[in-house]
């Protein structure tokens, strides 16, 4: 793990935004196409809207949420649609969005569909990430039923969580394997609450803090 403190979070979200722009440049150098994984939540939104500006290759760039919550992409809480809102126009329009949720399927369903969807353009060139102060990172909550199965060697791409603790709907979340695998890994965060879990996810099981699958790849970028 890297960890990198800032002053304050303009200077976090901007210092990121660079990051975020440089290992995408190097990524299209080096493969004709590109997958960048993107969190939802409020957090980010100012590094989406400064990577939006940003003179790439942006057609050649497909987009997936780290996870979603089982709301259609329309729905003001839907993670793909906070992304197709916030960097979907200027140079970046011209990237590829790959939404989770599927009209008429089941989560299981949708998750099925994602992974097939996924598996040719696997592994992740660029993923940016967030973390709870419960230590959830994507869609991988602590105590999730079912949690074990995304973390397994053998994980299918995406895996959907019918219920999950002290969240009113279902999820799909990228699993730990594609995740750990991806060539640049960033993790967000901000607040104290937050430093101190990820001082306790260091050694800690994962199961019982998520975010310690994905710190071994992880740049982790702190402000307070």
């Amino acid at each position: 793990m890297e960890l990198i403190e800032y002053a304050d979070a303009d200077m976090m979200l901007i210092a990121l935004a660079s990051a975020l722009s440089r290992d995408l440049r190097s990524a299209l150098a080096r493969r004709e196409r590109v997958l960048l994984c993107l969190p939802g939540g409020t957090t980010p939104g100012p590094v989406f809207e400064m990577l939006a500006a940003v003179e790439l290759e942006w057609a050649r760039v497909d987009i997936v949420p780290s996870d979603e919550r089982w709301l259609p992409h329309d729905h003001p809480r839907s993670n793909a649609g906070q992304i197709r809102q916030r960097l979907l126009h200027g140079p970046a329009a011209a990237a590829q969005l790959l939404p989770m949720w599927r009209e008429g399927a089941n989560p299981s369903e949708a998750a099925e569909a994602m992974g097939d969807t996924l598996k040719p353009l696997l592994p992740i060139d660029v993923a940016l990430l967030g973390m709870g102060a419960d230590g959830h990172v994507a869609s991988l909550f602590p105590g999730a039923a079912g949690l074990d199965r995304a973390f397994a060697d053998d994980a299918p791409p995406v895996v959907a969580f019918d219920a999950v603790p002290g969240q009113p709907e279902a999820r799909l979340s990228l699993s730990v394997p594609v995740l750990r695998k991806a060539f640049s890994l960033h993790l967000l965060i901000t607040g104290q609450d937050k430093r101190d879990t990820l001082e306790r996810a260091s050694g800690a099981d994962p199961l019982d803090l998520p975010v310690a699958a994905v710190l071994g790849q992880a740049s982790v970028h702190w402000s307070e």
